[in-house]
């Protein structure tokens, strides 16, 4: 099998060593900078990218390019913690003191193999610098996805996140909305940093380690718990940083941080028609379909009213043309009497399995805009400013955690052997 090479910076006479050889291996171009090594690959003349320039150049960005066209990177270098870093990117390495018949024979196998695990989806997590603190066993990610319009997203991610860290686990929460990013708002957060796009920057670079991603999302308390918040983009025009390839490495990394990961997306899952036929073009929606893709639940959040299902039928339609393997577990929000008439739970229950895509309906969170209020006004969760709502122990019934009840001895007779410190003591 004949192997064409692209050549990076070619500072050790790779060319003309790999020539020397009269083997299969035959050097098509010699680059100077990378993106031109880029640009060949998609013109389908090279097999194959030897990296011999200065590797703090080279990023995920580019590595995943070769990786989508079929070209596996080849890279020199003998700095060990470069050497770490680019391993956990899918490229292959070898010594720059190595020989011209070692480079050869690399190369070749690097093209008979299956393709470098350079995609986030073949390669889980890859060495991202796992601390011995790190979970063994890999967390959930549930994505929190629905209709447009504003049906509760949000605020069903955040008081979901709340209530399992109030029952102990170690929980993430990540706000993916490339359009209306509010997470940050929901918690009282006025951080303009854009956590989310930092852990991307960080995987991009190979560098995801767990100080910077204890810098990226630092622990915020609520309601007695503490609980991880990468905050969204602050402008809505920055949607470029949240690659599909980065963030899916963020995903993959966050799974051994948390217990439980809640991402938070935008509802538009359509693909870009006009950059359809350039896969290299970024796609405003990409984010949303990495996220729904790795996802192990997606809750789906519908209003509960007859704009709110149709809506919500729409989307999930949608959804399943691009990604015919995606189950969403249908939520109503918003749900009242007032909207669907009488038992309006039982009335959404029967609508949906006339009309609905998919299976039954796993939650009906009931209409308190007075809760709901009061917690977005104070910048905190239910858990904390509307502890014995209805909303508040409906999303703790769907997290499948509960509200803990308290005793109340107001109003009783108290047991004989309580005794009262008298009055001013």
């Amino acid at each position: 099998m004949s192997v064409s090479v692209v050549v990076w910076d070619d500072r050790h006479g790779l060319t003309d060593r790999l020539e020397r050889l009269r083997g299969t291996v035959t050097v098509v171009r010699r680059c100077d900078e990378l993106t031109e090594v880029v640009a060949l690959a998609e013109t389908g003349l090279a097999h194959a990218a030897l990296l011999a320039g200065d590797t703090a150049v080279i990023d995920a960005a580019s590595l995943d390019a070769l990786h989508r066209l079929g070209v596996p990177a080849l890279v020199l270098t003998d700095d060990l913690d470069e050497r770490r870093r680019l391993s956990s990117l899918g490229a292959g390495l070898e010594s720059t003191s190595a020989g011209a018949q070692s480079i050869a024979d690399l190369l070749e196998l690097l093209c008979g193999a299956p393709p470098a695990p350079g995609g986030p989806r073949d390669r889980p997590g890859g060495d991202l610098a796992a601390g011995p603190a790190e979970s063994t066993a890999p967390g959930r990610i549930v994505a929190v996805w629905g209709s447009g319009g504003s049906p509760g997203r949000t605020t069903l991610a955040v008081n979901l996140a709340v209530e399992a860290a109030l029952a102990g686990q170690r929980v993430l929460v990540l706000d993916c909305d490339t359009y209306a990013a509010s997470v940050a708002v929901h918690l009282g957060l006025l951080d303009e940093s854009a956590g989310v796009a930092q852990l991307c920057r960080l995987a991009d670079q190979g560098v995801l380690d767990r100080p910077g991603f204890e810098r990226a999302c630092p622990e915020v308390a609520v309601a007695g718990a503490r609980m991880r918040v990468a905050t969204g983009l602050p402008r809505a025009s920055r949607w470029p940083e949240l690659r599909s390839a980065s963030l899916a490495r963020v995903l993959a990394y966050a799974r051994r941080r948390a217990d439980l990961v809640v991402v938070d997306i935008a509802p538009y899952v359509e693909r870009d028609e006009d950059l359809s036929f350039d896969t290299a073009a970024p796609q405003r929606n990409a984010a949303t379909l990495a996220v729904l893709e790795d996802a192990d639940e997606v809750l789906a959040v519908g209003q509960g009213d007859s704009v709110g299902v149709p809506r919500l039928v729409k989307a999930l339609e949608e959804l399943r043309e691009i990604l015919p393997d995606a189950a969403a577990r249908v939520v109503f929000n918003k749900v009242r009497a007032s909207s669907v008439g009488h038992a309006p739970e039982r009335q959404l229950r029967e609508t949906w399995e006339r009309f609905g895509p998919s299976g039954a309906v796993a939650g009906f969170l009931p209409w308190d805009g007075e809760a709901a209020d009061r917690a977005l006004l104070a910048g905190s969760a239910l858990a904390e400013s509307a502890p014995a709502s209805a909303l508040r122990t409906a999303v703790a019934g769907l997290a499948g955690t509960g509200v803990p009840r308290r005793r109340r001895l107001l109003g009783r007779r108290p047991p004989a052997n309580v005794t009262f410190p008298p009055a001013g003591g």
